[in-house]
């Protein structure tokens, strides 16, 4: 599995290209790029950091919409959670970062998408931490299944 975290889409492109019998997995802060990279290159899972999202007054902004969601669904693209955003954040981070994650779940359930918590550090969890933690977020138990 390969991380990729990049904020220029033809330094992503070639990343993304050189590397394409691996397992890819993109990261970036920036929403437009996100959408860009899921429209034209094969990845297999994007992977949101909501740490670094502002909330409006009305709604949360988690990085990911219908739009995405519609496109992760047509090219076979799991969501990825970040667990060490989770893990390595302070309590009032962490009460807008899970809100964020449970807003992502529901748009994955939504349109059928498969989930999976990735950790950029070689931080090992046991598996069925990681599904009760996708239970308490609500995830559905089809969604679990596959962590």
């Amino acid at each position: 599995m390969i991380i990729i975290q990049e904020n220029d889409f033809m330094k992503a492109r070639t990343l993304i290209r050189k590397s394409i019998e691996k397992q890819i997995v993109f990261c970036s802060d920036d929403d437009d790029l996100n959408r860009k990279i899921l429209e034209k290159e094969k990845i297999n899972v994007l992977l949101l950091n909501v740490k670094e999202k502002k909330d409006k007054i009305k709604q949360r902004d988690s990085g990911f919409n219908h739009v995405l969601a519609r496109e992760a669904k047509k090219k076979n693209v799991e969501i990825g959670i970040n667990l060490d955003e989770i893990i390595n954040s302070n309590k009032k981070e962490k009460t807008g970062i899970l809100a964020r994650i449970r807003q992502n779940i529901e748009l994955c359930n939504k349109y059928k998408l498969n989930m999976k918590f990735i950790s950029p550090s070689e931080n090992e969890r046991d598996i069925y931490d990681l599904k009760a933690l996708g239970l308490v977020l609500g995830m559905p138990t089809w969604m679990t299944k596959s962590l």
